[in-house]
């Protein structure tokens, strides 16, 4: 049995949980079904109370592994609530997942200030409200991250493009090397995830890679670092990207 699986001994004396915000499609919902495949209690947020995603269709065929709540990074006040409704609970995991992008043709100089305002808020603020209003559910040994991109690496930057993107990506890396610096007395792992240039909404349909061949090894990336203290940014492969 992998490392990364949950032993049926295991299972019964501890189930671990994650809770993925952003899980309504996308990365954020395979990930979600991937790690309830593997024994796991998962509980992902949706941005819109009305429709239904593809976490409904997840929680549906759960038995009640998987749970949805409500969440809208961008809301702050809907932050408190979730943290009540969840105070009962001890996450194994807290990862956030939910971000956004704009024309990655436009250069920064002609990006419109709204525009601007919502990228960076969406892919660095929020994400960061979110850790810190939540993060006292989190098990003293257990995981926080974030998906972060290889395009937020400013070494790694050759080719432009996505420039509000690029910078939001690097403004979360600090902003989560910053909470590390606060988090060094801890036991948890914490992680700024880049998992490569996947067929997503976000991706588009020109990139290389498919969900189905990304998300385990993004999963086993996670697992693979609970129980190691510290900040890491990593790809899929569980190898380091340089700032």
């Amino acid at each position: 049995m992998s490392s990364t699986e949950v032993s049926s001994t295991d299972a019964d004396r501890h189930t671990p949980t994650a809770l993925i915000v952003g899980a309504s499609r996308g990365l954020g919902h395979a990930m979600a079904a991937e790690l309830a495949a593997r024994g796991w209690n998962v509980i992902g947020t949706v941005r819109d109370t009305a429709a239904r995603t593809l976490l409904h269709d997840l929680a549906d065929r759960s038995g009640g592994r998987v749970l949805i709540e409500h969440l809208d990074i961008n809301e702050p006040a809907q932050l408190a609530p979730l943290h009540e409704r969840l105070a009962q609970r001890e996450l194994d995991i807290l990862f956030v997942n939910a971000g956004t992008t704009n024309n990655e043709t436009t250069p920064i100089g002609a990006v419109p200030a709204a525009e601007f305002a919502e990228v960076m808020m969406t892919n660095a603020l929020s994400p960061l409200r979110v850790i810190e209003a939540l993060e006292d559910l989190v098990s003293p040994t257990g995981l926080i991250g974030a998906m972060s991109s290889g395009q937020g690496s400013i070494t790694n930057n050759t080719t432009g493009l996505r420039e509000v993107y690029r910078g939001s990506k690097a403004a979360l890396n600090m902003f989560m090397r910053s909470f590390a610096v606060r988090q060094s007395g801890t036991r948890r792992a914490l992680l700024l995830m880049a998992p490569g240039w996947i067929r997503t909404d976000l991706g588009g349909q020109d990139a290389p890679l498919t969900i189905d061949e990304t998300v385990p090894e993004i999963v086993d990336v996670l697992l693979s670092r609970l129980g190691k203290p510290g900040l890491a940014y990593l790809d899929r492969f569980g190898q380091s990207v340089p700032w």
